[in-house]
């Protein structure tokens, strides 16, 4: 789902005008922080990338040698730890954990679980390096954490594969349909989804609403005041039925996770498949220069251009026994020489425009889409209430399932968000 983050191609392209730009050696007189003396930083990760995970352990230990702190990295798994969180921010918390920004971050920062860090902001100069994503990690004017890269949601394709089978990339609705009967008649599944995590169906619902009803009505439905039985959804489910009835989507998709839909993808029995870069990881080292992306087709042509823009983040809780040493830990992680590493093995669009050019063609790819883009919104179940998410992302999962259930789908989702915005 969605955070009310709008940002127009000018600020977009402030955003993004130096991702080619400086090199991380050319900052090397970024200043140093002075580095804790306390005995300890602990560290909450959920990397589920192992060469992005290697560095940042490289970056702790090249921290404690520096700073004599021992850093302990405890790295869960991604989805344990979207549960984990809920738990340990209360009570147990470390030091340092990674999350997302937006509306999830907002849902804690309301709730005084993440700490302010504007001060790191300030003393790092964070906002001049940001440009547009300091938006995402700020709260009635206050920064609660550092932006940590960014994915471009879209569709992604074999190169190869569509070269095999004379298959082109679908730009418009009409065209989306034609490529899903020349997959099918190859023996391909149109489009790869896994939805045993529920939330690859609530990104799909998403970018069709993005492409059908605009950016404003999208966030009028996820911030409560638009109604999931209001007729403006009615083409959405209508489009989304008639890609299901034609077999676009893997068959028995509830019972596959995301890995494996993208392992459909990487073995040459999918067309295309719908999510962030970070698909790459279900791709053997030797076929990644094969993986390419391209825009969701549109739907409704004389609409704007809309994007799922994705960002993550890392914060300070609250309740953290070692803030000074926490902020000198990120101030260092943050320096470019160690963070433009970090992001580049996950794909992740860089946030700081200080950061050389990224070496993954597919994340220049998504650079270079952002800058045409009339506004972005970042897809994640919500969390102003936990039911909220689970209704909406499991109604979401039955839909592509049971499309003949769609009134009663609806109703109960209409009836979830009536309660939690007590309408």
């Amino acid at each position: 789902m969605t955070f009310k983050w709008i940002e127009k191609p000018s600020t977009r392209r402030n955003f993004l005008k130096g991702a080619g730009g400086i090199s991380a050696g050319a900052l090397a007189g970024f200043p140093m922080p002075a580095l804790s003396q306390s005995s300890e930083v602990t560290i909450i990760s959920d990397e589920n990338n192992a060469d992005a995970l290697r560095i940042l352990r490289r970056i702790a230990a090249d921290f404690e040698k520096q700073s004599g702190t021992k850093v302990v990295i405890n790295n869960m798994d991604h989805e344990a730890h979207k549960t984990a969180i809920r738990n340990y921010l209360v009570a147990g918390a470390p030091d340092v954990c990674f999350w997302f920004s937006g509306n999830r971050m907002r849902a804690f920062v309301t709730r005084g679980l993440f700490d302010d860090i504007s001060d790191l902001f300030e003393k790092g100069k964070y906002k001049d390096v940001l440009g547009a994503t300091t938006g995402a990690v700020t709260v009635d004017g206050k920064q609660y954490g550092l932006p940590t890269g960014g994915t471009m949601w879209g569709m992604f394709y074999r190169k190869d594969v569509f070269a095999e089978h004379g298959l082109t990339v679908p730009a418009t609705w009409d065209e989306f349909l034609a490529y899903g009967q020349k997959s099918k008649a190859a023996g391909l599944i149109p489009v790869s989804i896994g939805t045993k995590e529920l939330w690859p169906a609530a990104g799909w619902f998403d970018q069709m609403n993005l492409r059908i009803n605009g950016l404003d009505k999208h966030f009028a439905l996820m911030n409560g005041k638009m109604a999931y039985t209001d007729p403006a959804l009615t083409p959405v489910f209508d489009h989304w039925e008639e890609l299901i009835k034609q077999g676009f989507f893997t068959p028995d998709q509830t019972s596959f996770g995301w890995q494996e839909a993208g392992a459909f993808l990487a073995q040459k029995k999918a067309g295309m498949m719908n999510l962030g870069a970070f698909v790459k990881a279900t791709f053997p080292e030797q076929d990644l220069e094969q993986l390419t992306f391209a825009p969701f087709p549109k739907i409704d042509g004389a609409l704007d251009r809309y994007e799922e823009f994705s960002v993550n983040s890392v914060h300070i809780p609250a309740n953290a026994k070692n803030k000074a040493g926490a902020r000198e830990f990120l101030a260092f992680f943050y320096q470019p020489e160690n963070f433009g590493p970090y992001l580049e093995p996950g794909g992740n669009v860089p946030p700081r425009n200080d950061l050389p050019a990224s070496k993954d063609p597919l994340v220049n790819a998504a650079v270079e889409s952002l800058k045409t883009v009339a506004g972005t919104s970042q897809y994640y179940d919500r969390d102003t209430d936990p039911d909220m998410a689970q209704a909406g992302l499991v109604g979401f999962q039955e839909f592509m399932a049971k499309p003949e259930r769609r009134d009663a789908i609806l109703q109960r989702l209409e009836g979830t968000r009536r309660r939690i915005f007590k309408i």
